[in-house]
């Protein structure tokens, strides 16, 4: 029966020609993959030599003062790129991976970016996720909408019920059969995946592909539960297209509407104007108040004064700077408090909307979501602070520049360390076995009319 079910299911030449055309799709995500993952490196590596040749270059020219040196050298934290984040890129496209930052005003370098088309930023990159999440849930529909009706609709179903043979495992033979060919597909994309982009078997890309072989039981979970209502494949077809549209384009675009709308985010523009309003101002405003505010939060400084004689001092000029982080600290807070809820609203959401809940759990899984974002931006302000207290007592000194080792200065990385979440896995398993489990009573009933 299976060998005859197989034969039948390999003789389709639509069905056949369908996967092929989804296994090429997903070849060319993993090579857009690729092209990503070489970005990203070559950026990287740009960096590191930017910030080398500019230290340098400005050595050459440096006088007497470390102070003024030092508002003009920039040295760059790097934000790993795991390799799997060429199957899910994320948010990681519209990131830079890396930034240089001088000692001064952090706020206003933070959001630093390269000039990118502004078109080739809304089309966004065909990762594999994408040809997971969209593209295979079509395939599945192409192959399993019909997977009673055709009988039916044949009139071979009055001969299948006349045999002494059980309708229901048939049934489940054919839905098995297309299952196993989907299956390998994607289990083929994953394997050319792992190897040309060098992606470690660890937990991250076990989880990932557990991610993406849960979701694609949740469709043929689905398409078992659409076809137990024995519809007509007309029927069965509008059905299953119009949930495809509703879970991967309507029910994404409504969410982000939704939590824009919910948590605006006008912190970003305040937090630009603040950090610059708060040290630019200080040029016309007494120097003592800057400074007694300076010492209150760093009182291991305490020991430095302004010359009272004179209009400038690289200690005041600090402490002004310092200023314009302190005074929009609170937009920043408020910031990154709202980015967040964003992002948990789309996880709760995604417990009940299986396409949206993939995805961030891809990103999540390959570190390309919001949370590595945020973590970035904050391991990014510990290295400003880092450099900057190492800098202060020299500058505050005047140390002589020719006493630092300025070479031993190279770029550093952060590396996203949160543990492997399995526990991502149970939306998907919690829904498919309960499609399951609500269709097969209807099956039992039906196959008898």
């Amino acid at each position: 029966m299976i060998q005859l079910l197989v034969k039948q299911y390999v003789r389709s030449r639509g069905l056949m020609i369908g996967l092929m055309l989804l296994f090429i799709s997903g070849l060319v995500s993993i090579y857009i993959g690729k092209l990503f993952l070489e970005r990203q490196a070559n950026t990287i590596d740009t960096t590191s030599i930017v910030q080398k040749e500019q230290i340098v270059r400005h050595l050459e020219h440096a006088d007497s003062h470390i102070g003024l040196l030092l508002y003009y050298i920039r040295f760059g934290l790097a934000n790993e790129t795991p390799a799997l984040s060429g199957l899910a890129i994320g948010h990681r496209d519209i990131r830079l991976p890396a930034q240089l930052v001088n000692i001064r005003n952090l706020e206003e370098q933070k959001n630093a970016q390269e000039l990118v088309n502004p078109l080739y930023q809304l089309l966004g990159n065909m990762d594999l996720s994408f040809v997971i999440i969209y593209l295979f849930p079509l395939i599945i529909i192409g192959i399993g909408f019909n997977l009673v009706s055709e009988e039916r609709e044949s009139g071979v179903w009055s001969l299948i019920k006349s045999q002494p043979i059980d309708c229901k495992e048939i049934f489940k033979k054919k839905l098995l059969i297309r299952f196993v060919s989907v299956l390998l597909v994607l289990l083929l994309l994953l394997v050319v995946g792992m190897i040309y982009l060098h992606i470690p078997v660890d937990q991250s890309f076990l989880l990932f592909m557990s991610l993406s072989f849960i979701y694609i039981i949740f469709w043929f979970s689905y398409i078992w539960f659409v076809t137990s209502f024995q519809l007509s494949s007309n029927q069965n077809a509008l059905i299953l297209l119009s949930t495809w549209i509703i879970l991967t384009i309507i029910a994404p675009a409504s969410l982000n509407n939704v939590i824009t709308n919910l948590y605006p985010v006008p912190e970003a523009y305040s937090t630009t104007i603040e950090s610059r309003e708060g040290y630019h101002s200080k040029w016309d405003l007494p120097k003592e108040p800057t400074i007694t505010k300076f010492k209150e939060t760093y009182p291991e400084f305490e020991q430095y004064n302004h010359p009272d004689d004179q209009d400038f001092s690289w200690f005041w000029y600090y402490a002004m700077q310092h200023m314009g982080d302190d005074e929009s600290r609170s937009y920043v807070r408020a910031m990154k408090e709202k980015l967040q809820m964003r992002d948990r609203v789309s996880r709760v959401v995604g417990y009940i909307m299986p396409s949206i809940h993939t995805q961030l759990s891809m990103n999540t899984t390959s570190r390309s979501d919001m949370t590595n974002y945020l973590n970035y931006i904050e391991a990014l302000e510990a290295f400003h602070e880092k450099t900057r207290l190492y800098f202060y007592p020299k500058i505050f000194q005047n140390t002589p520049v020719d006493q630092e080792d300025w070479q031993a200065f190279s770029l550093e990385f952060f590396r996203d360390q949160r543990q492997v979440n399995w526990m991502l896995l149970l939306p998907l398993f919690g829904m498919s076995l309960s499609l399951i489990i609500i269709a097969n009573p209807r099956w039992n009933k039906n196959l008898m009319r």
